[in-house]
């Protein structure tokens, strides 16, 4: 496996863990609908975090969170609204970002809640 992949795969298990320890209930990890996918879909109270996590080993090229594109968004309103929809859901969903920059010396996790807003 590539080491950008053993990273992502790094990234959100470290992500997961940060949720987890912030008082989220994991719902699903990896959900896919045609070409989209959910890296995490959490809850807390009555909120369904849809969570797109951006692992990085520099941020010498930007923070691991500017790397989230307009197309990548629309992609993840998409598969949100088609688990949304399947699994009836009825509370409010927000759309976040976990950052993770990681290397040998450095662990960073930076979660921006409401990170986007879908039309």
């Amino acid at each position: 496996m590539a080491y950008h992949n053993e990273l992502g795969i790094i990234g959100e298990q470290l992500a997961v863990d940060y949720l987890l320890r912030n008082g989220y209930e994991i719902l699903d990890r990896n959900f896919r609908f045609q070409k989209a996918e959910i890296d995490i879909i959490a809850q807390k109270e009555d909120t369904l975090a849809i969570v797109e996590v951006k692992t990085r080993n520099s941020a010498f090229f930007g923070d691991p969170q500017d790397f989230v594109t307009p197309s990548k968004i629309k992609l993840l309103v998409k598969a949100a609204n088609e688990y949304v929809v399947s699994n009836n859901i009825d509370i409010e969903t927000r759309f976040d970002i976990i950052a993770v920059l990681k290397n040998k010396h450095v662990e960073q996790i930076e979660h921006f809640e409401n990170a986007f807003y879908h039309f």
